[in-house]
């Protein structure tokens, strides 16, 4: 009975890509893609800045809150289509619950 006594600590991390979290790391890398694709130094160098700095601008933005943070600004913040809709979970325009 005490062969396999591991325990996990981190269950419920958020992603992360290399040090990184997705939701920082996302805006710099698709503003590195898209700088690839305009073909020119000078473009890639505006885009490389503008998602360095959107990157940061989240950072601050997530720091002191919930780990979940992004997921739930996005649930109250983007509309529901049928993508995004749950079964489980009340719309997101529902901002009193009753009951």
């Amino acid at each position: 009975m005490r062969t396999d006594t591991y325990i996990p600590r981190r269950l419920d991390d958020s992603w992360k890509i290399g040090f990184w979290d997705v939701d920082v790391a996302a805006p710099a890398l698709f503003a590195f893609f898209i700088g690839y694709l305009s073909g020119t130094k000078l473009s890639f160098a505006v885009c490389m800045t503008v998602g360095i700095a959107l990157s940061r601008w989240v950072s601050k933005l997530k720091a002191d809150k919930h780990p979940a943070f992004a997921v739930h600004w996005l649930w109250w913040n983007l509309p529901s289509t049928p993508l995004t809709a749950l079964r489980a979970t009340p719309p997101s325009h529902i901002r009193r619950m009753v009951g």
